[in-house]
C-alpha cells in the first residue's frame, strides 16, 4: 500500500516525533542527524531533507526546509499537521549589533516581518514571537555547553542582495542579527499553538565591518564556509538538541504536576 505523504514535503501525514530542529541546508539536516541515536532518514524531497532519531532518550525530528520563508513556511505547516508540537530553527545569520562576532549563538527574542511571505497572511501588526520557554531553555544550553551567545530582536528579510531598489535598513534599531525565515516559523506557531523558537550561527558580516548599509549579506567578504563558522555550527547544534531536551522536561514535568 502506497504510504500517505504531504504533498509538498512528502513526509508521513502523521507519526513524526513531536519535537523537531529545522534547518535551512539538507546537508545539515544530516549533520545534525548524524549526532542523533538511531537516525534515519524518513525523506527526501525537493529541499525538504526529514530525519528521525533521539538525542539523550528524546524522540526528535530534524528537517531542512531549504532558502527563504515561503518554501520554508509550507514544511512547517505540514511538519505541525504530521505531529511536530516544538520547533527550534538552528541557522546561520548575519550579525548587525556589534560585538557579536563569527561563530557566536544569537537566540531570537522575536522577529521582524519582513520575510515575503507573512505580510500575504496577516495585518502587519501581527507579531512574530519566540516561545518565552523556547528563548530560556536555549540560553540554558548555550550557558551549560559555554557558549559565546547573546539574545535579541532578528531580522527576517526576502531578499539576500539588493537589486535596482534600495533596501529599507534597521540599522540602528538594536537588532542583532539578520536572516531570512525565523518569523514565519514564529507566525506559524502562534497562530496553530506551537513552541516555536530559533538560534542562529553568525555566518559573516559582523556589523562593526559593514560595507554598504544597504546590502549588508553582499558583501565582497562574505564567506559563510570557514572554520569559525563550522566551529559555531558544531556547537549550535548540541546546544538546539540539549534546549529540545530541556523544554521536553519542563513539559513532563508541568504535566506530572497537573
Amino acid at each position: 500500500m502506497t504510504q500517505d505523504l504531504t504533498p509538498v514535503a512528502r513526509i508521513p501525514r502523521s507519526g513524526l516525533p513531536p519535537y523537531a530542529v529545522v534547518v535551512g541546508d539538507p546537508a545539515r539536516a544530516a549533520a545534525v542527524a548524524a549526532v542523533l541515536d538511531g537516525a534515519e532518514e524518513v525523506s527526501y524531497h525537493r529541499e525538504y531533507r526529514v530525519f528521525g532519531g533521539s538525542w539523550k532518550g528524546l524522540p526528535v525530528t530534524v528537517a531542512s526546509h531549504g532558502v527563504g520563508a515561503p518554501g520554508a513556511i509550507l514544511l512547517f505547516q505540514e511538519l505541525a499537521d504530521a505531529g511536530v508540537r516544538t520547533f527550534l530553527r538552528f541557522g546561520t545569520a548575519g550579525a548587525m549589533r556589534p560585538g557579536i562576532g563569527d561563530g557566536d549563538l544569537v537566540i531570537a527574542e522575536a522577529a521582524v516581518r519582513d520575510d515575503g511571505v507573512t505580510q500575504q497572511l496577516l495585518p502587519p501588526e501581527y507579531p512574530a514571537v519566540s516561545a518565552p520557554e523556547a528563548v530560556l531553555a536555549l540560553q540554558q544550553a548555550a550557558r551549560a555547553a559555554e557558549v559565546p551567545h547573546h539574545r535579541g530582536l532578528v531580522w527576517t528579510r526576502a531578499a539576500f542582495q539588493p537589486g535596482l531598489l534600495p533596501l529599507f535598513s534597521y540599522d540602528g534599531a538594536g537588532l542583532a542579527a539578520i536572516e531570512m525565515e525565523l518569523s514565519a516559523l514564529f507566525v506559524t506557531a502562534s497562530l496553530r499553538g506551537l513552541t516555536a523558537g530559533g538560534v542562529v550561527v553568525i555566518d559573516g558580516v559582523n556589523a562593526d565591518e559593514l560595507v554598504d548599509e544597504n546590502a549588508p549579506l553582499s558583501t565582497g567578504n562574505y564567506d559563510p564556509h570557514r572554520d569559525v563558522v563550522a566551529r559555531g555550527v558544531e556547537r549550535g547544534t548540541v546546544v538546539a538538541l540539549e534546549a529540545l531536551r530541556l523544554l521536553a522536561e519542563a513539559e513532563d514535568e508541568a504535566g506530572a504536576a497537573v
